[in-house]
């Protein structure tokens, strides 16, 4: 008995933790579009996104553009046509419309733009040297609020899909946006709102919020926080926790209904089926990667069930369940 007990623990130890086997199953896609080009700093990738319309995955690589790939990751094409440049910096600076199809590209040190037929074509932002942003995918698709990079929390508004911009406040540093006249966002604590397209600002709560860009669907806001992910039915007035209360920082992520979603939180990516009335981890996050402020990009593809990841100078990683 005692030598069978043996050998079942030295199995497990080689084996290791479970969480370490899990983490096995993240796998390098990237490595074939590093071998032709060569990144600029800080090397490697720097951001991910999944097309929800299609699965298509976009992935940046710094100084050499978006690179899109059809079959989930195994072979990647340059998609921008050479009007993507720079790198992405931190989480939602690849925006896509939670409907597909529709991308905005907020880039640091290159060229800024957006897409509308799922990289097919492209549109130039006069601005660029922006950190993340949040866009009215709900309302008009062509309103975008932005973090200029390095300028002190400076927000910039484009109401005309990036062929202008006007500077608002400074000391941000979250967003959202509702239309071209409701605009959110936080200055490190709880949550201000305008009416006004960013002239006067009010306190609507004192969650702060986790997730640097807040996100609509279905005329409802979501936004990530420590305390749980806030929704608000009236255009940011009112904020409360949807359901069991589950932290999260990146997200949320959508499946094809708005009860079907992810959050990515310290330690993983949480699932509910059911608006948040129970949650459940579905995938640790892959080694050596955080959900802090500057770097990690994460996404979702609901279809085939596979998630991805990605962080400035580091591959671009996917886990399939």
């Amino acid at each position: 008995m005692r030598r069978a007990y043996t050998f079942l623990t030295l199995l497990l130890l080689s084996l290791g933790p479970l969480h370490a086997i899990e983490r096995e199953k993240w796998q390098v896609v990237s490595t074939d579009v590093l071998a032709k080009v060569k990144p600029g700093y800080p090397g490697k990738t720097a951001g991910v996104a999944v097309d929800p319309a299609t699965g298509d995955v976009f992935m940046c690589v710094p100084d050499q553009g978006l690179w899109k790939s059809a079959d989930h990751g195994d072979t990647f094409a340059r998609a921008d046509k050479g009007e993507i440049g720079g790198r992405c910096e931190t989480g939602f600076a690849l925006n896509f419309d939670p409907a597909g199809k529709r991308l905005m590209c907020f880039m640091i040190y290159g060229s800024s733009g957006w897409t509308d037929d799922g990289g097919k074509s492209w549109h130039a932002s006069k601005v660029s040297h922006l950190d993340f942003g949040a866009v009215d995918w709900n309302d008009s698709g062509k309103c975008f609020l932005a973090i200029v990079h390095e300028k002190g929390g400076q927000l910039t508004l484009s109401t005309d899909a990036g062929a202008s911009w006007k500077d608002l406040d400074k000391g941000f540093t979250h967003v959202g946006i509702v239309n071209a006249n409701v605009l959110l966002g936080s200055r490190g604590k709880g949550i201000l709102r305008c009416d006004d397209g960013g002239r006067t600002w009010s306190s609507v709560s004192d969650i702060t919020p986790a997730a640097s860009v807040m996100r609509v669907r279905e005329n409802v806001c979501y936004w990530p926080s420590e305390k749980g992910l806030l929704i608000s039915k009236d255009e940011g007035k009112a904020w409360s926790i949807l359901g069991k209360a589950q932290a999260g920082v990146v997200g949320p992520l959508w499946g094809k209904t708005a009860s079907h979603m992810i959050v990515v939180a310290k330690d993983g990516f949480y699932e509910t089926k059911d608006a948040g009335d129970s949650w459940k981890l579905a995938a640790k996050l892959p080694e050596g990667f955080s959900v802090g402020g500057v770097g990690p990009n994460y996404a979702w593809d609901p279809s085939a069930d596979i998630f991805y990841a990605s962080s400035m100078g580091k591959d671009t990683l996917r886990y399939q369940r």
